[in-house]
């Protein structure tokens, strides 16, 4: 992010959005050029809309009035446009404005800097959010600015304006004067606006997911250039393939190919007026569509989006490559792409796409190149290049799984596995949720999104490059310096299971889709000798499950009823949670008994069961049975280390599930701190740090204790000396016993090289510590007049590291660690990325290996760990409040039998740049 006080331009304010009918518009900042398209706009609106923006009858803006609102300088004047392709009555393409928001400043203290807002948003796409989604992004742009404030004068009648304002979560006054009323808008995010704007997000997206996965009508465009027979390229070869699998397979979608079913002047509206275009509907159209399936050099594709303007078209699936990985000009080709696509109301699938099925019944969607679909199911499937998806497909068809539905997102240009999540939370024909990801990313938004999903319905996920890999060609992602196992904690915190390769995404959906949550993680087992038992009982228990009772073993030949004995004991009320059966017979064919008695105790119970049996493998009929009219399927496989590692898995994500995960973290108060949080006076001293250091400063210790304190944390007083006698001076000051350090960051927590002397009582040994610590600073330092820290002694407790960074993949990413060779040496450190709940930051704290430290190891007194998550929590909320935090480490964190004493602080501030999840919707661009 640029200064508060930075002009030009300001790119980074445009996005595309989803409105609430799954439509799509750009938002961009205002420009001067766009007088004559705000003219039109003001001319289009009614009567009504133009009384409650100026509060006057005003048909026509005067020209005085229209050249100010045009001309902003983006810092105290700034306004964002909703736009949308349109024509002229010459049928001419032109920009048609379809909504303004803007703010003027009318306060400028730092900190505390009030803005007015006001918004005008076209009649017909009134009641379609579009004033939701204008009211998030200039909230954005206006904290990014320093406007901290909006007020606004609204009349009573204009209720959608008020419940704009009212309903959007952020903290809202409004007071009636005079027949007008006031609105004043607090815009620091809060609990409830970080909740209203996800609901509104997952709506919207899952509308727009909506549109493409209902399609019945399906246009196939393929390249201008007819090819030869005898040496087709790829285009003509996807082109082809689509037409066989549709003949072989159409579900119910009617395939129109372009050039021998319809034309473009087929599909063409047969009436113009002019205006707006994005979300038509397509009834004004011989051959209505809702959606295009395309495989051509990228010029053509984006041409085939202009020209599917006004056909009803939801979006498009780009089977073709040759976009970002061909370089900056396919990079610049994909924008291009986007922004034709999203400014014509449509979503983009792809590019190098596989495409798109569903089993939904009576709405099969056949737009792949799939020759045979899997069969319908309970499970959604998500992947991003082709020969993932082939791969999976396959591995689901071998199977015997069935899916809803499989999007392929190639290249993930514009829809993503985020946005198939949303559409899968409300989809009442999937229950369980794979995904399959190269790259990743939003990981900010992938772990809200993936976490609400898990709450409700099982999501499983492979992440390919997560040790290291290269990003596949065609995809974009932002650098990352955080350590590589951050992206498991991002997938920890999401509650979703992880998976390491597709045999193991397949084997946990196959229990999932066709077993029950088990209760618990109490298993059974039944197995077909006694070493066999003893291999699975192994297994259990290095999955973290219990065996409960000597496993059952049957030796071969058993008789039926020695095997329903068995059985039903293993299913008994409340004999176990789980089952696992593993049977591999030597001589004697007995499995198919054992596994028919499994199946039909299994369906009886609803017990979770498992089975590796010889000859078995995916869903075979063998383990089904039926109850009551409900049909009932056992997963099989080959080993059964496999079965019990699925079922490990399973039991991991039931009690997840269960859990109690918290709430958002929100720091007690302290005195002086109203709230818990003195948020306006940390901005105003970061703007006015940052004003004085536009490129970025460490922060001296009065700068940190000022900005800690903003958060409720004390730094422990200290003193910069570089004499023996300036040091008994500032011990006399700050109060015996003292510390001595050297205040090089090499060499301040090293007792072993001299760097540190504590519970120094008098003035005679502070001169000799420090005369020797002096002469050892000089040897062991380049600087040639190394500087001593004088600091009051804390309470003994447990050294503690507590640390945050700012990452432009992550956001910020906090870190905690026992102080010592556990975190130098060993790093054994725990990760979070805010916003934390409080069970979070337990896990947190709990989680290093290094952790009983803290609760009385070896008789040593227990420390305060309650302060010490204090603590942590209060770094994590500052960390997400200001993203100019280039890095806080906070060495030592003194955490005695009470309280937490924070002697040390070290942070770091830069210009902040936008963050991946910012608190605005936006489509990928």
């Amino acid at each position: 992010m640029r200064s508060p006080y930075a002009t030009g331009y300001p790119v980074e304010w445009e996005a595309d959005v989803v409105l609430r009918d799954g439509s799509t518009a750009h938002v961009r900042p205002i420009r001067p050029e766009d007088a004559d398209a705000l003219q039109r706009f003001q001319m289009a609106q009614s009567e009504r809309s133009t009384y409650l923006r100026f509060f006057a009858a005003l048909q026509r803006i005067p020209e005085r009035l229209l050249t100010q609102l045009v001309t902003v300088d983006h810092v105290r004047r700034a306004a964002l446009v909703a736009v949308r392709p349109g024509t002229d009555d010459d049928g001419a393409g032109r920009e048609d404005i379809v909504g303004v928001t803007r703010y003027d400043v009318t306060d400028d203290q730092p900190g505390r800097r009030t803005a007015e807002v006001a918004f005008n948003i076209a009649d017909a796409l009134q009641g379609q959010g579009l004033g939701s989604v204008l009211l998030e992004h200039i909230a954005a742009a206006a904290r990014e600015r320093g406007v901290h404030r909006f007020i606004a004068e609204v009349l009573p009648q204009n209720r959608a304006m008020l419940g704009v304002f009212r309903e959007a979560g952020y903290d809202v006054e409004q007071h009636l004067d005079d027949g007008v009323v006031s609105v004043s808008v607090d815009l620091d995010p809060t609990d409830r606006s970080r909740e209203v704007m996800a609901d509104r997000e997952h709506r919207t997206e899952a509308r727009s997911m909506q549109g493409l996965l209902s399609a019945r009508r399906v246009l196939l465009v393929g390249p201008a250039d007819a090819g030869t027979a005898d040496a087709p390229d790829i285009d003509h070869l996807l082109v082809a393939r689509v037409r066989e699998a549709h003949a072989a397979d159409p579900g119910d979608t009617e395939l129109l190919v372009l050039g021998d079913d319809v034309t473009w002047a087929d599909l063409a509206p047969e009436s113009s007026n002019g205006g707006t275009s994005g979300g038509s509907n397509g009834a004004g159209t011989p051959h209505g569509i809702d959606l295009a399936v395309v495989a051509a050099p990228p010029d053509e594709v984006i041409d085939a989006v202009r020209r599917l303007r006004g056909t009803g078209a939801h979006g498009v699936v780009v089977l073709s490559a040759g976009w970002a990985e061909a370089g900056p000009a396919g990079v610049a080709r994909r924008r291009e792409l986007l922004r034709t696509a999203h400014g014509e109301g449509m979503r983009v699938v792809g590019p190098a796409s596989y495409g798109l099925l569903t089993n939904v019944p009576g709405a099969r969607l056949r737009a792949s190149l799939a020759l045979t679909a899997p069969r319908a199911g309970r499970v959604g499937l998500f992947s991003q290049s082709a020969p993932t998806a082939v791969t999976a497909a396959e591995t689901v068809k071998r199977r015997g799984l069935g899916l809803s539905t499989l999007v392929s997102a190639g290249h993930r240009a514009d829809v993503s596995g985020n946005d198939v999540m949303q559409y899968w939370q409300d989809d009442p024909h999937t229950d369980v949720v794979c995904l399959y990801l190269e790259t990743l990313g939003n990981p900010r938004k992938f772990s809200r999104i993936a976490r609400r999903l898990a709450l409700v319905k099982p999501v499983v996920v492979v992440v390919a490059g997560r040790h290291g890999s290269v990003v596949p060609p065609g995809h974009t992602v932002r650098a990352t310096r955080a350590p590589r196992r951050m992206l498991d904690e991002v997938l920890r915190q999401s509650g979703v299971i992880r998976a390491e390769n597709t045999h193991q995404l397949m084997d946990v959906a196959q229990v999932l889709a066709h077993q029950p949550l088990p209760a618990g993680g109490r298993v059974g087992i039944l197995a077909s000798s006694p070493s066999l038992a003893a291999l699975v009982a192994d297994a259990v228990a290095a999955a973290g499950l219990t065996v409960v009772g000597p496993p059952e073993s049957l030796s071969a030949g058993a008789p039926d009823d020695e095997i329903a004995a068995a059985v039903d004991a293993l299913y008994a009320p409340d004999a176990c949670d789980a089952v696992v059966m593993v049977s591999v017979p030597v001589v004697l064919p007995r499995t198919e008994a054992m596994a028919r008695a499994v199946a039909a105790a299994a369906a009886r119970t609803g017990r979770t069961t498992v089975v590796s049996a010889l000859g078995l493998h995916g869903m075979p009929d063998e383990l089904a049975a039926s109850h009551d009219g409900r049909e009932v399927r056992l997963p099989a496989f080959s080993t059964p280390e496999d079965a019990v590692w699925a079922l490990g898995e399973v039991v991991r994500y039931a009690r997840w599930r269960t859990q109690d995960h918290g709430s958002p973290v929100r720091p007690a108060l302290r005195e002086g701190v109203s709230d818990g949080v003195a948020r306006t006076q940390a901005r105003t001293l970061v703007e006015s740090l940052l004003g004085r250091h536009p490129d970025g400063t460490v922060l001296d210790q009065e700068e940190a204790t000022e900005l800690l304190a903003c958060y409720g944390l004390s730094l422990w007083g200290s003193r910069s000396v570089r004499t023996p006698q300036e040091a008994v001076a500032a011990a006399q000051e700050l109060g015996w016993p003292v510390a001595l350090k050297i205040a090089s960051p090499a060499l301040r927590h090293r007792a072993d090289l001299g760097g540190v002397r504590l519970d120094i009582a008098d003035a005679e040994d502070l001169t000799e510590d420090a005369e020797r610590m002096l002469a050892a600073a000089s040897a062991l330092l380049p600087a040639p007049d190394p500087v001593l820290e004088v600091q009051a002694m804390a309470p003994t407790g447990v050294a503690c590291v507590v640390r945050s960074v700012e990452d432009e993949l992550f956001g910020p990413v906090v870190s905690f660690g026992v102080a010592g060779d556990a975190v130098d040496l060993l790093d054994d450190v725990t990760h979070g990325v805010p916003p934390l709940t409080d069970v979070d930051v337990a896990r947190m704290v709990r989680g290093v290996r290094a952790a009983p430290r803290l609760f009385g190891y070896q008789g040593a007194p227990a420390a305060d760990v309650a302060a010490l998550e204090d603590v942590l929590a209060r770094v994590s909320v500052m960390a997400d409040d200001l993203p100019e935090l280039a890095s806080v480490e906070l060495y030592p964190v003194a955490v005695a039998e009470r309280g937490a004493s924070v002697l040390h602080a070290t942070i770091r501030l830069r210009p902040a740049e936008r963050r991946t999840d910012a608190l605005r919707r936006a489509l990928p661009g």
